[in-house]
């Protein structure tokens, strides 16, 4: 099999590269060539942010393509218009947040999206991804093009900053804020089995759109927590606090208390999708044990600091605005 990967060296796309060289595929990846590939790949260079980026792709044949762009839909569109008569399937990693915010708890495929169009430069980050599926749709028929939309992503190689930031914090040790309730469900899924179940479903020529990650409630706070505090081996003491502590310090979820976030409209947005159809076609998710212990592994080899995507914001409280809170917590 011989696979196509639009990107391939940072956190999804370098998932799904290491899965497919673990199943023997012939790999190419296009890239900018600002951070080295992995190896065993045969490597094309081009900015697709500029005229001409894609043109390395002017030549060659694929099985399967795979594309994580997250900005301009025009460069999804140019990439698979260069690519429809010489690739069999191409798959776009988009995202959950193409349906209309906020979809409500239970929201399936079937959920109304956001307007957006093929043709358009950068907009914002909905209206981004659902250009690029439009596109992705558009140039290789809706019969070759799977739309995998991805919610929460964790796990080794991320560069967003939310399983690395607690890690980091826990590792640091003593009284950790702990956004409670402990046992609140989070619904995620680690970016190899994102990448894994989507070589799988292009294998099987899936198509349409996937809202893939893991079952409501895969895991909660509580257990996030504790595995981080574990896998470091930590002394680290969570400190549980109710949402309207955390809210009464003016304390934000999902940015400054990565992952989490309190119970009601957001959190049934982000913590309680539908994902019936993508498990129904083989998605499994890893034991957040799992996911947590590899993440700190990495990390570690890293010395600590993971890298970030420079177009997302940073994530995670000062210890000054911790400590506020863990004193007010206290009274």
């Amino acid at each position: 099999m011989k696979l196509l990967m639009l990107g391939g060296t940072g956190f999804v796309g370098r998932a799904v590269v290491e899965d497919a060289l673990a199943r023997g595929w012939e790999v190419t990846v296009l890239n900018r060539g600002l951070r080295p590939p992995v190896e065993g790949v045969r490597e094309l260079h081009g900015d697709r942010t500029e005229e001409g980026g894609p043109e390395a792709l002017r030549a060659g044949e694929w099985d399967l393509v795979v594309d994580t762009w997250s900005s301009a839909p025009t460069a999804v569109r140019d990439a698979a218009r260069l690519l429809a008569g010489r690739a069999g399937q191409y798959a776009y990693i988009s995202s959950g947040s193409v349906y209309r915010f906020p979809p409500p708890a239970g929201n399936d495929e079937r959920g109304p999206v956001v307007d957006a169009s093929p043709d358009d430069g950068a907009t914002d980050y909905r209206q981004d991804k659902r250009g690029g599926e439009l596109a992705a749709q558009r140039e290789f028929g809706a019969d070759r093009t799977l739309l995998v939309r991805a919610g929460l992503i964790l796990g080794p190689y991320e560069d967003v900053g939310r399983l690395p930031w607690w890690l980091n914090r826990i590792d640091r040790g003593g009284p950790v804020l702990a956004p409670g309730p402990r046992d609140l469900g989070i619904q995620y899924i680690d970016a190899r089995d994102l990448a894994r179940w989507t070589l799988d479903a292009l294998v099987a020529g899936l198509h349409g759109p996937y809202n893939t990650i893991s079952r409501p409630g895969h895991a909660t706070m509580g257990e996030l927590l504790a595995e981080c505090v574990a896998a470091t081996g930590s002394d680290a003491e969570l400190r549980w606090a109710d949402p309207a502590v955390i809210e009464a310090a003016g304390i934000e979820g999902w940015t400054g208390l990565p992952v989490w976030l309190p119970p009601g409209e957001v959190y049934d947005a982000m913590h309680r999708g539908d994902v019936s159809r993508a498990h129904a076609a083989g998605l499994v998710c890893r034991p957040v044990a799992e996911t947590v212990r590899d993440t700190w592994a990495w990390l570690r080899s890293l010395g600590g600091d993971a890298p970030h995507r420079a177009d997302r914001a940073a994530k995670g409280i000062s210890p000054a605005q911790e400590a506020a809170a863990l004193r007010a917590l206290g009274a």
